[in-house]
């Protein structure tokens, strides 16, 4: 099976296992991260089918949405092999995939370009316009607040008090969104996240004069 094809059956097969979920980790996030993974990959000269299939296999794994991390990951790699694809680019995804999620912060330090591609797309996705919008679905699908004054955010955390977390949606801001810019780990990502990083600053600083009443 050539790796054009290997590519239209995962976009078909990752739009079938996550049609209609509702925190924010749906096809559709599937699909940004995965045309902003192409352009960092294209421009920083990453092999851009590893990366592709990374990103568009990223979420199947992610233990929000399975069992276990261990589950996810056989989830991963039955379909990778369904597809016959080449063992050693298999293990390269599968690496990928296992060691991109942010985790609180405490996760590996990367050394694989395309690694480091598709974290940067899967966090640009997560700051901005859409990281604003994913923030607060992800809240609401938890039934967390939106803001409470009195809910301070974390300064660290551990990656089981990152996954257990149910503080306020603004504090998923300080606690992991304003970080990510400085995370970055390609010069393509960094420029990138610039912006993004500068709308949602001057969407809090709307969001405490309206919350005050000032505006």
């Amino acid at each position: 099976m050539n790796k054009e094809q290997i590519i239209e059956n995962t976009i078909e097969f990752v739009k079938n296992e996550l049609e209609g979920e509702g925190s924010g980790h749906d096809w559709w996030h599937i699909y940004r991260v995965t045309e902003v993974t192409k352009k960092i990959a294209q421009d920083e000269n990453a092999d851009l089918f590893l990366c592709t299939m990374a990103a568009l296999l990223h979420d199947i794994a992610d233990e929000k949405l399975n069992e276990s991390e261990e589950v996810g990951m056989q989830r991963v790699k039955g379909w990778l092999e369904s597809q016959e694809v080449d063992k050693g680019e298999l293990e390269i995804i599968m690496e990928i995939i296992s060691t991109i999620s942010f985790k609180g912060g405490n996760g590996p330090t990367l050394t694989r370009l395309e690694a480091k591609v598709v974290q940067d797309a899967d966090r640009l996705d997560a700051i901005g316009a859409i990281g604003i919008a994913r923030c607060f679905i992800y809240s609401g699908s938890k039934g967390r607040q939106m803001y409470d004054p009195n809910d301070v955010p974390r300064e660290t955390m551990t990656k089981e008090e990152y996954r257990s977390n149910k503080g306020a949606a603004i504090n998923h801001f300080y606690e992991k969104l304003l970080k990510l810019k400085d995370l970055m780990n390609t010069e393509t990502g960094k420029s990138m996240a610039q912006e993004r990083h500068d709308y949602m600053i001057r969407f809090l600083e709307q969001f405490f004069e309206e919350w005050d009443g000032r505006k």
